[in-house]
């Protein structure tokens, strides 16, 4: 399945792709996202092998928001999203749904007081 992720620093796009990573097998590698010095919006790819319902993830701070478009079969988006609501807090920005594939987007920020989502 696809995770595009933008809208965010370079540094919370790595933050959001290593606790994926962590728990499902990915075309990326360990390199971090970069800056660019264009005044085009940045974006960030990643595929994913979301072939099994991960544990528990510890929660994840961020410095700001990530917009994160998640793309393929229910179950495997099923999958990433519970893994990014247990690190994360997430939020529904919108959802569209074809024969086989299903994309639906997601705002991910920090808590905003407290522990982290996994520590509550």
């Amino acid at each position: 399945m696809q995770v595009v992720l933008g809208e965010c620093s370079p540094a919370d796009a790595d933050t959001v792709f290593t606790v994926l990573r962590e728990h499902f097998p990915s075309d990326r590698g360990s390199d971090a996202p970069g800056q660019t010095r264009e005044a085009t919006p940045e974006v960030w790819t990643g595929g994913f092998l979301a072939d099994h319902s991960p544990g528990s993830v510890p929660g994840v701070l961020l410095a700001g928001s990530v917009t994160a478009d998640l793309q393929g079969a229910p179950v495997a988006v099923s999958r990433l999203r519970a893994a990014l609501a247990s690190a994360f807090v997430v939020t529904d920005a919108a959802t569209a749904s074809g024969d086989q594939e299903v994309e639906v987007q997601l705002r991910l920020t920090g808590p905003d007081q407290g522990a982290p989502p996994g520590d509550a």
